[in-house]
């Protein structure tokens, strides 16, 4: 018994040995699958652009980074790129992405935006009309969030050469002082927090590209989040951690954190806040909502001790209405995710794996 006992426990630790090993790049040409924010990406970057750049701020892999100016006050600086297909789908277009995506990533950061700066790559042939119409909903996405597009960059290429429209943005926001969030202060027993129903983005979009024989009453969850964070911070000011769950949905988010702090994050499907029509597509198609883009959502660590607080503040927020708490932090198994399944069973949620969903964002 004892012999079998150990030839199992050496099973499992090799097995989890590979699970904890960084993705290695194999591939010798880009796909679709490395810009799916899962284990292809996180292969890519570490490979190609952690290994060129390297510095402490960018080995962190956060949504923004955050410095010390001159002065000693704190800045987030942020930047993306938006090739969603298509350009407008229910519920929001590129424009409110361009400004969405990058006022999150500052505010799930600790940072309070102030300025984006937004650089277009046109393709030849693309209507004035529409141009105006996506330009104008960053217009009034940046009015509602309170931040203003301050510089930027507009580039023409020939026909066929940008599917439409590129957009990127860039953006800085300012970190009160005592403000800091990190994976280093997660700790056993705090709880998991997103602030909202999740998959809506994703499947939006995919509907709406018009491929597929599913009609669902599905709009983009497209929104800024700041001021549900600042809410959130104001009534539970010992939040360890924050991510907008994008590319890759909740499920790649809580595999970083759990790499990240060598802890195990265990979710219950049953919290879940996910709408019945959005479940429903999700199983016609066969795709899980965990790894589903969400853009105007996040997920955060709390201490048990403020969850009810925390709960309370975002949900009395604009788009805050269904946050709940879906999980918890524990010492074991390191380093990974498990969901707790509505039939009492437990699974493995590992890092999205391939793109089910490309130009999502």
């Amino acid at each position: 018994m004892s012999t079998d006992a150990g030839r199992e426990d050496r099973v499992l630790e090799r097995i989890e040995a590979f699970r904890r090993r960084r993705p290695r790049l194999l591939d010798t040409v880009v796909t679709l699958s490395h810009g799916a924010g899962g284990k292809a990406s996180a292969a890519l970057v570490d490979a190609v652009f952690v290994d060129a750049f390297r510095n402490a701020e960018l080995e962190q892999l956060g949504d923004a980074a955050v410095g010390v100016v001159g002065s000693g006050e704190r800045l987030a600086f942020s930047t993306d790129s938006y090739v969603v297909r298509p350009l407008q789908f229910p519920g929001g277009s590129i424009g409110h992405l361009a400004v969405h995506g990058t006022v999150n990533d500052l505010a799930v950061s600790g940072a309070r935006p102030r300025w984006l700066s937004a650089a277009f790559v046109i393709e030849e042939g693309f209507e004035i009309a529409r141009l105006r119409e996506i330009v104008a909903d960053m217009a009034n996405a940046a009015s509602g969030a309170g931040v203003d597009i301050v510089t930027g960059d507009t580039k023409v290429v020939g026909k066929g050469s940008a599917d439409g429209l590129y957009i990127s943005t860039a953006g800085v926001g300012v970190v009160p002082d005592g403000r800091r969030l990190g994976a280093d202060l997660v700790r056993p027993g705090d709880r998991v927090v997103v602030s909202g129903t999740l998959g809506d983005h994703g499947m939006a979009v995919l509907l709406a590209r018009g491929e597929l024989a599913l009609e669902a009453d599905i709009a983009s969850d497209t929104a800024p989040v700041h001021r549900m964070v600042e809410a959130l911070l104001a009534a539970a000011p010992s939040t360890r951690w924050m991510r907008d769950a994008t590319r890759g949905g909740v499920g790649t988010v809580c595999n970083e954190l759990a790499q990240a702090t060598g802890l195990a994050v265990v979710l219950d499907e049953a919290a879940l806040p996910i709408r019945p029509v959005v479940l429903g597509a999700c199983d016609l198609l066969g795709i899980d909502p965990l790894y589903v883009a969400n853009e105007g959502r996040f997920v955060a660590v709390v201490a048990a001790g403020e969850v009810d607080a925390a709960l309370a503040a975002i949900r009395g927020q604009a788009g805050g209405e269904a946050a709940a708490v879906v999980g918890e932090i524990l010492p074991e198994p390191e380093g990974i995710v498990a969901l707790r399944t509505a039939f009492g069973g437990s699974r493995i949620v590992d890092m999205l794996v391939g793109d089910p969903l490309p130009r999502i964002c």
